[in-house]
């Protein structure tokens, strides 16, 4: 298969799933989710970030060749890297947790359902990136006979989008309840998801156009999610530790995503 064309798919799946996922408001009734659905849905997507970070990012940088350092280095370095630039873009840009309070530089500028947006679209920005990495690295070492990183980009686009179907479905359902329509909810949970396919295609220019830094921008995007996955999903999935609903499900998520990392991989 043309490796253009597979790349235009993954990037372009991971958008449309988010609007499928936000598309669910329009036949949800209620304005908010379950505690519980909330749990299973957070658990889900942190196993799949969880699993396409280690899997799809930090083991092919690891096996990538570094003459000037050791490539765990590479690696240590760009993971703390990517971490703490999620953690100053959470200082710095105000926005709104569904479930706690405000984090960022303080302003009356922007609403709650502002805020509230902002919060998903940052921490979708280091999943588009990761995608389009992974594609990145598959284009500028494509050859006919070796085809296993373009059909591995695949498998992560495949992993990112499934997750971002119940994301989709969050953000949507919340700006519902927040604002009272429907059509608003559809639109900010679209629009959310919006910043992945242009993340995506800057991390596609950045691997293919500097090769030497592929190692260290797949561990940075594998920091990014890796802080994204400890700092929002994990706590949102365990607020009832009487139940396990979120933790099975971040299971699930995990194993779906190495069996999709492995076999297309």
């Amino acid at each position: 298969m043309n490796p253009i064309l597979v790349t235009v798919i993954g990037i372009a799946l991971i958008f449309l799933c988010t609007t499928l996922g936000s598309a669910v408001v329009f036949v949800f009734h209620k304005k908010e989710i379950s505690p519980k659905v909330s749990e299973i849905f957070m658990g889900f997507a942190s196993g799949i970030m969880l699993s396409a970070s280690i899997f799809s990012l930090i083991v092919p940088a690891l096996g990538a060749e570094a003459q000037y350092m050791p490539s765990w280095v590479i690696v240590a370095l760009s993971v703390i890297g990517g971490a703490g630039f999620i953690w100053l873009i959470d200082k710095l840009v105000p926005h709104f947790h569904f479930e706690g309070g405000e984090e960022g530089l303080p302003t009356e500028r922007i609403n709650r359902t502002g805020k509230m947006f902002l919060a998903v679209t940052i921490h979708n920005v280091p999943e588009g990136l990761s995608v389009g990495i992974a594609y990145g690295v598959a284009l500028a070492s494509w050859t006919g006979n070796s085809q296993a990183a373009l059909w591995g980009a695949l498998a992560l686009a495949i992993g990112i989008g499934i997750q971002n179907i119940p994301e989709g479905a969050v953000v949507s359902l919340a700006v519902k309840a927040e604002e009272g329509s429907s059509m608003k909810g559809f639109v900010f949970g679209t629009l959310s998801g919006a910043v992945e396919p242009v993340a995506a295609v800057l991390g596609v220019f950045l691997a293919m156009q500097l090769q030497a830094v592929m190692p260290w921008a797949l561990a940075f995007a594998a920091g990014c999610m890796l802080y994204v996955v400890a700092e929002e999903m994990i706590p949102e999935m365990t607020k009832d530790s009487t139940h396990h609903h979120g933790v099975w499900s971040m299971i699930l998520g995990f194993t779906l995503m190495m069996v999709l990392d492995v076999t297309l991989g």
